[in-house]
């Protein structure tokens, strides 16, 4: 139990130091254009996209479906079995800048989405792996900068939604 209020002491300390710098308007406004590209419009249009254009399911979509089935099911247990408090519930007069979409904090789904879905293009792009983890590492800090989630929300985010693409291509062994 220790351990784990050791984490949320270092969670609060380190969110609230990056909620100060995104106390400047303009940053504000990135942050959340950068959220919005993690609510998941995005994967749709790509998934669409990419399918159109073989006109079948292919390899990456099947992949795709796959590990976004894993992702959403292990996000959704994890998140109402463990019901940790965003921070705008956990904190005293703290008001997050966005309203986030549901009611608990661990984990990050945009952040688990972003890892998983730039781990799974670049395995099959590997020529956009640079960019597409600094967008993913920068949907993960926007949710901290808008108060909605703590940084180890994010960190696990990221790791599985990474370990999720790395399983799926496994078990579809592509």
């Amino acid at each position: 139990m220790k351990f784990l209020y050791a984490i949320q002491r270092y969670d609060i300390i380190v969110f609230m130091r990056f909620i100060n710098v995104c106390l400047y308007e303009p940053l504000y406004k990135l942050c959340r254009m950068i959220s919005k590209t993690g609510d998941g419009h995005l994967y749709v249009l790509f998934f669409l996209g990419i399918t159109w254009q073989d006109g079948i399911i292919c390899e990456f979509s099947q992949v795709v479906i796959s590990a976004f089935l894993m992702e959403r099911s292990l996000y959704y247990v994890l998140k109402n079995s463990l019901k940790r408090n965003r921070p705008q519930a956990a904190l005293n007069n703290f008001q997050s800048f966005i309203v986030p979409q549901d009611q608990f904090s661990f984990p990050s789904g945009h952040t688990s989405a972003a890892f998983m879905m730039a781990t799974l293009c670049s395995e099959f792009w590997p020529l956009f792996a640079f960019p597409l983890y600094s967008w993913s590492a920068c949907v993960g800090f926007s949710r901290v900068l808008l108060g909605v989630h703590f940084p180890s929300d994010v960190v696990i985010g990221a790791a599985m939604g990474t370990s999720i693409a790395y399983l799926s291509l496994h078990l579809l062994a592509l």
